[in-house]
């Protein structure tokens, strides 16, 4: 069978899959494939190779697997699918180890002798705007108005193509401004944004030949108003005498000839406008170039429409994110799909409580810079949190270098208890990698202790309506607290409630009762043996 190779469309990371052999791909150290992108998972996919074939499944991630931009959870792939894991995309190539490469596209025609060749057209190559805006204006009178429609149907559909390519939207409007003065002869050019609420007209870019980025300030105000209010795309080829614009900037700025037309962008709303002006001569526009204006303006505004939306997304995916920041994937979804879950006020109810804590923090901490400090507790922080909620937990708090997280809260869970315990397992096991690979990096040992207990308590989102967060109170949280401390670097200890609940208990021993302040019986405990 052949080989395939995943390769990253930004050509970062290559990985060859070959037969009977499993390729783990995800944000953590331990994977075959790690991907150190914010939107992939911990362990976010795997791809197994089989005699049935290349099979890529999801495994549980939050921002999902896609193929060939559609989301999946299991799906058998081939040679060119387009595989997304979060953010990050990749292409499935299929090597044959017993033909050269693309082999057939070198073959004879005789290799193929019911293939017939019907027609031979050479494609020609596509001008850039500069070669179309040069051809557009050395056309002459005598060229036909239908050549001249063609190429400024065709100038606009190059330009939309360039604007489609920019997402943010400072940069968009920037490349407005830029191909406006490719493809027009003007000496200014403003683009101004409505502001949502207000309604107000604010400068967003300007620029005129002698490279000043002020010239927002020449834009006349009435010009302006005027065709945002009316709706209206303008041409004033002599401002000066212009009746319909009697304000004072237009001859303090030394306007001669001026266009302007809305951006006007879904059910009519108007997103702002871009105005145009020579200084040097009257009549330097017709009805042709405000025709095209307002084309090119339809065009932009489509742009910025669709960059404002990215926009609106991102920033919606944040909040997605921080939310994601405390709650599993499987949970958020079950949070999301629950009318009421997120409000004040909570219930009481049995919950698995964790505490994890790096021992001899401080001392280390003093001989790092704050650089340093912030660096590898972000990289400690992002493996532990990430096996948190591979384990179906909820990362209730960061306190300094410490962690606390919960299970069977807020949805309840049947083997909590044992999923706590995997993860505190898990946590040790990738805490000895990250320890390898710091130590080649000149950073220093880091060693934890973990203290888990289960039982009633309140658990809820405490705060205000402003702000709140999830959280549970009660002494088993205290006693967990006590565990953790009580802990040495490496260890892992548990009360007799949390063992008694375990359905496939570790091996453990024994340790002496630990005594806590106000209460007359010891807790018995235990060591988990890693």
């Amino acid at each position: 069978m052949a080989t395939f190779n995943l390769l990253s469309t930004n050509g970062e990371h290559s990985v060859d899959i070959t037969t009977g052999q499993t390729i783990v791909l995800g944000r953590a150290v331990t994977t075959d494939l790690p991907v150190y992108d914010p939107t992939v998972s911990r362990r976010h996919a795997e791809l197994v190779y089989t005699a049935q074939g290349l099979t890529v499944r999801d495994l549980g991630s939050s921002n999902g697997t896609f193929v060939n931009g559609i989301r999946v959870s299991e799906m058998v792939v081939k040679d060119g699918d387009m595989l997304t894991f979060g953010k990050v995309a990749f292409k499935l190539i299929e090597i044959l180890a017993d033909s050269p490469p693309h082999a057939e596209a070198f073959a004879s025609p005789q290799s193929a002798p019911e293939a017939t060749i019907i027609r031979q057209v050479p494609v020609p190559e596509v001008d850039s705007l500069e070669q179309q805006v040069a051809r557009l204006s050395g056309e002459t009178d005598q060229a036909s108005s239908e050549i001249k429609e063609v190429t400024k149907l065709s100038l606009l559909l190059d330009i939309s193509k360039e604007l489609a390519k920019q997402q943010d939207v400072d940069r968009l409007l920037e490349k407005i401004v830029d191909i406006t003065f490719q493809v027009m002869d003007v000496d200014r050019v403003s683009i101004l944004m409505v502001e949502s609420g207000s309604g107000e007209l604010i400068p967003r870019t300007s620029r005129n030949r002698l490279g000043d980025q002020s010239g927002s300030r020449h834009v006349p105000r009435s010009i302006a108003q005027r065709c945002v209010d009316e709706r209206l795309a303008i041409l004033t080829d002599n401002a000066a005498a212009d009746e319909r614009f009697t304000g004072q900037s237009i001859l303090m700025q030394s306007v001669r000839s001026a266009m302007s037309a809305p951006l006007m962008g879904s059910e009519g709303s108007v997103l702002g406008l871009i105005y145009v002006d020579n200084m040097t001569a009257t009549n330097s526009f017709g009805d042709e170039d405000l025709e095209f204006l307002m084309a090119f303006s339809g065009i932009a505004a489509v742009a910025v429409e669709n960059s404002q939306l990215s926009d609106r997304l991102a920033r919606e995916a944040v909040v997605l994110s921080n939310f994601q920041r405390y709650f599993a994937p499987n949970l958020v979804e079950q949070i999301a799909s629950q009318k009421g879950m997120v409000q004040l006020g909570g219930t009481k109810r049995p919950v698995v409580v964790f505490f994890s804590d790096i021992r001899g923090f401080t001392p280390m901490s003093e001989k790092m810079s704050p650089d340093d400090i912030a660096s590898l507790l972000t990289e400690y922080f992002t493996e532990m949190v990430g096996i948190v909620f591979e384990h179906g937990g909820t990362l209730d708090k960061f306190m300094g270098d410490a962690l606390m997280a919960l299970w069977g809260a807020p949805v309840a869970s049947d083997d909590a208890a044992d999923c706590a315990m995997q993860a505190a397992i898990d946590m040790m096991a990738v805490l000895r990698e990250l320890n390898e690979k710091w130590s080649s990096e000149g950073k220093p040992h880091v060693e934890i202790g973990i203290g888990i207990n289960f039982g009633e308590v309140f658990a809820g989102n405490i705060g205000s309506e402003q702000r709140m967060e999830y959280t549970v109170i009660g002494d088993p949280v205290n006693i967990a607290s006590r565990l953790c401390s009580k802990a040495g670097g490496g260890q892992v200890i548990i009360s007799e409630p949390f063992y008694n609940v375990l359905k496939a208990p570790p091996e453990v021993e024994a340790l002496e009762p630990l005594e806590l302040k106000g209460k007359s019986e010891t807790v018995p405990v235990y060591q988990v043996k890693l």
